[in-house]
């Protein structure tokens, strides 16, 4: 079956915690968490998931109305049946095999000051290796590492010779690398989204948004900033463009990025302008940050435009 995009990334189990007590170290300029050796700490709140930004930006694809794929790394464990779960009721094609190990677990420190802080354990996430034949003409790649790193350099340098298009949401941990290391997803990239941090590691400068935009847009054809609550901005190499988020409550920022990404990539592939494209990026994060957990609030195509 030929597919409209395939979603390249992690998968993992998003545990949710909120504690009763929060002691809080204040430092120059932010906080630290500091609990006591050997103390007990009563949990407020306790919210399972699944996430990972292979199977957010899928999901989210999915009920944007677009026939989607996921490729990432599933194992033997619960955790991977949980996932399987989530993805065959949300429509999604799951393209991967199943290998002995655990997949991703994260825990995610919630409610810290209007932030969080997510102890993360990548289990075989790093391990995709085998790929079977991806018919498609759109590609998202989200942040690989490891194996799973090397193998989508081949299917870039694949979706290259075949002319097909992709999209590219690198991590802190990629940007961190340098574009240099990111050279291959990111030229004649069709739509590289990342926020502020991201573009400032990936160059190596402090630069402000537009000129951190011009740069990366001398490789990639369409650059998205984001910057947290002051939105979004796009360049084209021609003009610029830019979304100012709405005021809602945010209950939790975990999974806002891939919503984003997803929402903007769908816009584009069903054919909207690049302003409204960013503005059904800002839609669908909004959707998400009112919510714990990064797939449980997100908005189907139906309810974007009842809000555009």
């Amino acid at each position: 079956m030929k597919l409209d995009i395939i979603s390249i990334g992690s998968c993992t189990v998003d545990v949710f915690v909120e504690t009763k007590e929060k002691h809080f170290i204040r430092e120059k300029d932010h906080f630290d968490i500091g609990y006591a050796v050997g103390s007990k700490l009563l949990i407020k709140n306790l919210f399972f998931s699944t996430g990972g930004g292979g199977t957010n930006t899928a999901v989210s694809f999915s009920r944007l109305g677009l026939k989607i794929g996921w490729l990432g790394v599933l194992g033997n464990d619960h955790n991977s049946d949980l996932v399987i779960d989530v993805l065959k009721k949300e429509k999604v094609n799951i393209l991967s095999d199943r290998k002995k190990g655990n997949i991703g677990y994260s825990i995610i420190l919630s409610k810290l000051r209007n932030d969080r802080t997510i102890l993360t354990y990548k289990g075989i996430n790093d391990d995709l290796t085998d790929v079977p034949k991806l018919n498609a003409d759109w590609f998202y790649i989200s942040s690989m590492l490891g194996k799973s790193f090397q193998t989508t350099k081949k299917i870039v340098k694949k979706i290259k010779r075949e002319k097909k298009h992709w999209a590219f949401n690198p991590s802190t941990y990629l940007a961190k690398q340098g574009l240099n290391k990111l050279m291959l997803f990111i030229k004649d990239c069709d739509l590289l989204v990342l926020n502020k941090e991201e573009a400032q590691l990936l160059i190596g400068t402090k630069k402000e948004l537009k000129q951190l935009l011009k740069q990366l847009q001398k490789y990639a054809k369409i650059v998205v900033i984001t910057d947290g609550k002051k939105g979004a901005t796009a360049y084209n190499g021609i003009n610029f463009y830019s979304s100012k988020p709405n005021n809602v409550k945010i209950i939790e920022t975990t999974g806002a990025g891939d919503a984003f990404a997803s929402g903007m990539l769908s816009g584009i592939l069903k054919g909207e302008n690049l302003q409204t494209a960013l503005q059904i990026g800002q839609l669908q994060a909004e959707g998400v940050i009112q919510y714990l957990g990064a797939k449980e609030k997100l908005l189907t195509w139906k309810e974007i435009k009842r809000k555009l």
